[in-house]
């Protein structure tokens, strides 16, 4: 099953850092964090990635493409222009790295990668958070309730769409938060069956408003709940906490 990460969005909230680099590059550990997020889903077996870059779409390229030089020791050898690789730390991945545009929106970004999907269902998630939702469980209520999407549902008092869900997962309305709500929110972890796409209309189109509004609306829209660590990184201080998880090796989200 292939993943789809969004990561082509400016990062305004943390421009600190993504003035200079994509969000998702943005480094936990000297890692990007696109790369824990998909060492979390490599994991647990899924190893095929499909990338919606956009602002600076370049830097995330030329990261895979020099991805020996980041992660393995080198031997260049400038008489014969050759280059030996030791110790060589390469992931089972593929990686699909496809320019989504500048200024697309969240749903016109899948709907771009569709011929790269096909007919498959497929997960999905934000460039920048990292969680332990079990995947293997998301998968298999997916999979149970025969619904068109599932998203993952987390306990975090944050201004991010809101869910009424049912007893058994059905979510009933997808909003945005107000004063009255509690604190369970839209985590991102989502898996969509190739329905979604009769959803998605153009590069205007925001997932989170129309799509899943009516999805919801409609029955299709499932809540897997996740009562465990969910962390975004949407500004500086975000960053700064999982760097101390990282560097105290008590990572939530490192299963490996």
């Amino acid at each position: 099953m292939k993943v789809v990460i969004l990561a082509g969005g400016l990062g305004t909230r943390i421009s600190e850092e993504s003035h200079l680099r994509p969000k998702p590059m943005i480094e936990i550990g000297e890692r990007p964090i696109l790369w824990h997020i998909m060492k979390y889903y490599s994991t647990f077996g899924f190893n095929e990635f499909i990338i919606c870059a956009g602002y600076k779409q370049y830097v995330i390229k030329e990261y895979f493409s020099d991805y020996f030089l980041h992660n393995s020791d080198v031997t260049f050898d400038l008489s014969s222009n050759s280059m030996t690789i030791h110790n060589n730390n390469c992931e089972n991945w593929k990686v699909s790295v496809i320019d989504t545009g500048l200024n697309t929106m969240t749903g016109g970004r899948i709907k771009r990668v569709q011929k790269y999907i096909g007919d498959e269902s497929f997960m999905m998630t934000y460039g920048d958070g990292v969680c332990d939702v079990d995947l293997n469980a998301l998968l298999k209520f997916h999979k149970s309730h025969g619904k068109t999407a599932t998203i993952t549902m987390v306990n975090i008092s944050e201004m991010k769409g809101v869910l009424e869900v049912e007893e058994n997962g059905m979510i009933t309305a997808f909003r945005e938060k107000e004063e009255r709500d509690a604190s369970l929110i839209n985590g991102g972890y989502m898996v969509f069956n190739k329905e979604i796409f009769d959803y998605l209309d153009s590069d205007e189109t925001i997932l989170e408003k129309g799509p899943l509004g009516r999805l919801s609306s409609e029955g299709q829209l499932m809540g897997f709940n996740h009562g465990g660590f969910w962390q975004c990184m949407d500004t500086q201080r975000e960053k700064n906490k999982l760097e101390e998880l990282w560097a105290s090796g008590k990572a939530p989200w490192k299963k490996w």
